[in-house]
């Protein structure tokens, strides 16, 4: 008994055009504690299959908050007198990259301690400004504003397979994001500001989403197309289906070579929508063995 599935458009005369190219088999069935790898721009992906959830699970990326506070202070300053001494001032690190350079010392500490306890950073950074701390808390205040004006990438979205896919099959989808940085100028000191994909929402187009998570899900070898994925969906309509993908940025920043300080907020990016387009599958049974009879009707070849 031969099994022919064809993919087909919302119109059972176009079959022919397009029955190559979409699913010429079903997909291999998975047990418990299988694996398999991929390959992406992020390198080698590995899966495992959950029979819990009946889908290939990919390892969700994602960042992990600081765990750290920071703090600095004014170099050679005599508290006293509020002026430097000149003295210490030619042992500190130089400041010569604009005008009103002070030398800062930077520390940490895990926010788990209380009262901190803090720890040198090194070496010395500069600050540029006739008052340090002002210009740190302007900065601060304005880096939420300027972290989501840059212009970050958004993930790219994939989908397999792709632009046509079957009513009731899983399309899988997965995102592919990479961490960036920029170099900014703000209040007349270097900032360089780092976005990190965190999180990741789908909009399928027919109501259905998924997210927002840190699941970013992965690209699945040609021959495990059609099996469930984290990410993965089945539509139960034929039609073209504009899909949107979402990610999330966490950022960090640093002044001057400083520590990368949190930003407290999160940016969204969104992806460039992409069609889908869902046809309808024909399945035939045929009682011929291609093999013995190559003639025979549904073999390949025979009209």
């Amino acid at each position: 008994m031969a099994t022919l599935i064809w993919g087909a458009t919302r119109s059972l005369i176009s079959s022919c055009l397009v029955a190559v190219g979409v699913f010429v088999a079903s997909p291999a069935r998975a047990e418990q504690g299988d694996s398999d790898i991929s390959w992406g721009q992020r390198g080698i992906g590995v899966w495992r299959y959950d029979s819990g959830s009946g889908s290939w699970v990919d390892l969700p990326a994602g960042g992990v908050a600081d765990p750290k506070q920071y703090k600095f202070e004014l170099l050679c300053l005599d508290s006293g007198q509020n002026n430097f001494d000149k003295a210490c001032l030619a042992g500190a690190v130089e400041c010569k990259e604009g005008e009103n350079g002070k030398p800062v010392r930077w520390f940490e500490s895990l926010k788990a301690f209380d009262p901190p306890a803090w720890t040198a950073i090194r070496p010395d950074r500069c600050l540029y400004s006739e008052k340090p701390t002002d210009v740190l808390e302007k900065i601060a205040a304005q880096i939420q504003s300027k972290f989501e004006q840059l212009p970050i990438s958004p993930a790219a979205s994939g989908i397999q397979p792709f632009p046509h896919t079957l009513k009731g099959a899983e399309t899988n989808f997965y995102a592919e994001a990479s961490a960036q940085t920029f170099t900014v100028d703000m209040l007349g000191q270097k900032v360089v500001i780092k976005a990190e994909p965190v999180e990741y929402k789908w909009d399928y187009g027919d109501g259905a989403t998924f997210g927002p998570g840190p699941t970013m899900g992965g690209p699945l070898p040609e021959e495990r197309w059609g099996e469930k994925t984290r990410t993965s969906h089945a539509y139960t309509g034929t039609d073209d289906y504009w899909v949107a993908l979402t990610t999330t940025f966490r950022g960090t920043y640093s002044v001057n070579g400083g520590p990368n300080m949190p930003i407290p907020g999160t940016g969204h990016f969104a992806s460039p929508p992409q069609k889908v387009s869902v046809w309808r599958s024909i399945t035939r049974n045929y009682a011929d063995n291609c093999i013995v009879n190559p003639r025979g009707e549904g073999c390949p070849g025979v009209p």
